[in-house]
């Protein structure tokens, strides 16, 4: 079988390459055999994802951060009552109503009933699941306290979600904003401004320049807006098919780290997430390597995550974290200070959990600073495209009247 690797080189260079193997499980561990970091791995082929969305190895898509936190929630709940792994399992099948995730999870049972842990049961789903999920439940399973664990799990993945939560909903009233303005102006441009433009060829008067600009252009797209919104749409497409190839998503991922304003909070998130991540698998008792390997996983910007790469081998070579992360380019050096203190105090995990901490303040500072600034300069800007497009309706009527009245 031949699949398709996104893979990560010791030079820290992200390659999409075509490999053959027995099964996809197979060759991830062959790739990593020769040095690669696997990002991904996916049956090659039309059918290839949807023939394999729900057995091990699949990788159409992962499952929801809220399903996942229900059922760990719950899960822990039944662990701390006393009730043993597969018995907790067959109960939360039951209870389980997503179609996906219920057979998922009748695999997992099977797996652990015929043996396996549930760390690997779950790590076979590869890219249905973050990283540091699986991680998490091996360290719960080699402490025997996989109950405080998922517990430690659940509450990282609450803290992600509010920040992001928090970011969204902080986006949405300019995003609104935004949206209003380019309606108001299709409407006025489409349906209103034709109509004054025949009033005012009736009349044969003489139009000033900017009545003839705004004349010519409601014209352009009252005559045009189909092909207009039929190449947005394959713009859109277009846009999506490149995000979501290796190259694009990196080349999306970095521009929007430049974003005036948005950048510097994109940044932070991201940092946030390696910090929190990273500062929960070492608690939970993972070695250092294996916990900034699935940590830089974890990361959402692609183009973050391909600079971090080479970090793990450094760390994995003998190097300081705080040096490694610090050649990269990419982090704080507040938080490279933090990390030095955490590596050198022996509290590693506390100060990147300070760090975490420190780096969602930041967000929410610079959150309320763009909308302080973003919010009233759209409104200014609806209120000159209004202004604008009375003046030019309006401005002929009065030299008309003035005529008359002449």
């Amino acid at each position: 079988m031949e699949f398709v690797c996104t893979l990560g080189t010791a030079e820290g260079r992200v390659v999409e390459e075509i490999h053959e193997s027995t099964s996809e499980e197979a060759a991830r561990l062959e790739l990593r055999r020769k040095g690669f970091h696997v990002f991904k791995i996916r049956r090659r082929g039309v059918l290839g994802p949807l023939a394999t969305a729900l057995r091990p190895g699949a990788r159409a898509k992962k499952i929801s951060a809220e399903t996942l936190l229900v059922f760990n929630q719950e899960l822990a709940a039944l662990i701390k009552a006393g009730l043993p792994i597969l018995q907790a399992l067959e109960i939360m099948l039951e209870r389980q109503r997503d179609p996906v995730f219920k057979q998922i999870l009748s695999q997992v049972r099977e797996k652990v009933e015929s043996g396996a842990n549930l760390s690997a049961a779950f790590e076979d789903f590869g890219d249905l699941f973050p990283r540091i999920y699986s991680q998490t439940l091996k360290a719960g399973e080699r402490s025997g306290e996989l109950e405080s664990v998922l517990r430690r799990f659940v509450r990282y993945v609450k803290l992600v979600n509010d920040t992001r939560r928090r970011v969204v909903s902080a986006l949405i009233y300019p995003a609104v904003l935004v949206a209003l303005s380019f309606a108001m102006i299709l409407v006025m441009g489409i349906f209103v401004m034709p109509r004054f433009a025949e009033f005012f060829t009736d009349l044969e008067a003489e139009l000033p320049l900017m009545t003839r600009v705004s004349m010519s252009a409601a014209t352009f797209l009252e005559l045009r807006w189909p092909w207009l919104l039929l190449a947005a749409v394959v713009a859109g497409l277009a846009f999506s098919r490149v995000r979501h190839s290796a190259r694009g998503a990196e080349l999306v991922d970095r521009w929007k780290l430049k974003i005036p304003l948005l950048g510097r909070i994109f940044r932070r998130l991201s940092l946030s997430e390696l910090c929190r991540s990273l500062a929960t698998l070492l608690a939970g008792g993972i070695p250092l390597v294996s916990a900034l390997e699935s940590s830089v996983e974890s990361v959402a910007n692609s183009y973050i995550r391909r600079r971090l790469t080479p970090v793990v081998g450094q760390v994995a070579e003998g190097r300081s974290l705080h040096a490694s992360l610090e050649e990269s380019g990419t982090m704080l050096d507040i938080v490279i200070e933090m990390t030095r203190v955490g590596e050198e105090t022996g509290a590693l995990d506390a100060m990147l959990t300070n760090a975490s901490d420190f780096l969602d303040e930041e967000v929410e500072v610079a959150m309320e600073r763009v909308l302080s600034l973003v919010e009233p300069m759209l409104m200014v800007f609806m209120g000159l495209i209004v202004a604008l497009l009375l003046v030019s309706i309006y401005l002929p009527l009065f030299s008309v009247l003035g005529k008359l009245q002449t």
